[in-house]
């Protein structure tokens, strides 16, 4: 099962990103989501908005920001990165230039945000991008379809939210929502995030048929103490 941290870019600075890259990597990290910070990061907690709107005070150029994404990943070739950008970033950046980096660089996957209609989206697709698609745990049957017809990893819940609502009988556990996943015939990777906080938590997702869980604050909050990070990386990496 692969272990995915998440990176916020140009936190506190494009360089120290790219070096906490390579810290990543070295602790057992497989994958790195890699954000572009937003203007409006409206569906993010107000943690990881924060450390979007200090990037941008600290630089608002976004093609600064792709010169320092695209040199991370030819110094760590072998590491797989999914690039997480809101819709209103792709159009600031311009469709065309967007796409012409991911394609320049190997970037192949994209968390997708803030759409307000399925046009860009249907683009990334037609240009090989793998899109992906969010399930809540409660398995909305339309979200289970969006999930059928797109084309990259799924985004599973790995545990439903307090306040969010009853958990579907039908699919009390997240293994039985993996498993209804695969029985509708998506063989894409399951990517397990959202309440994923502990080396427990990792074990659990694994157990259950993830291909791979989302890390982010329990990694972003030891920026500060790299041994710390680490430790705590190769705790989650190990039961991966």
């Amino acid at each position: 099962m692969n272990l995915i941290c998440y990176l916020s870019n140009g936190y506190p600075s494009i360089a120290s990103s790219k070096e906490m890259a390579h810290h990543y990597v070295d602790a057992g990290c497989d994958i790195i989501e890699i954000d572009f910070p937003a203007h409006d990061p409206y569906l993010e907690s107000e943690y990881i908005a924060n450390r979007m709107h200090v990037a941008l005070e600290a630089c608002s150029d976004y093609e600064a920001y792709m010169r320092g994404m695209a040199e991370v990943k030819k110094e760590l070739p072998s590491t797989r990165f999914i690039l997480l950008a809101y819709e209103s970033t792709v159009v600031e950046i311009g469709y065309e230039r967007f796409i012409a980096f991911c394609k320049e660089n190997d970037f192949n996957d994209i968390i997708l945000v803030g759409l307000k209609s399925d046009d860009i989206k249907n683009r990334f697709i037609a240009d090989g991008m793998g899109v992906s698609c969010y399930v809540q745990f409660q398995m909305p049957p339309e979200e289970v379809e969006s999930a059928k017809r797109s084309n990259g990893f799924v985004y599973m819940q790995g545990k439903p939210a307090p306040g969010q609502g009853q958990v579907n009988p039908d699919f009390p556990t997240l293994k039985d929502c993996i498993r209804h996943l695969r029985e509708q015939g998506i063989t894409r990777p399951i990517y397990c995030g959202v309440g994923i906080h502990t080396p427990e938590d990792a074990k659990m997702a694994r157990e259950a048929g993830a291909d791979g869980i989302f890390v982010g604050s329990a990694v972003l909050k030891l920026h500060e103490d790299i041994p710390a990070m680490t430790k705590t990386i190769q705790a989650f990496k190990k039961e991966c």
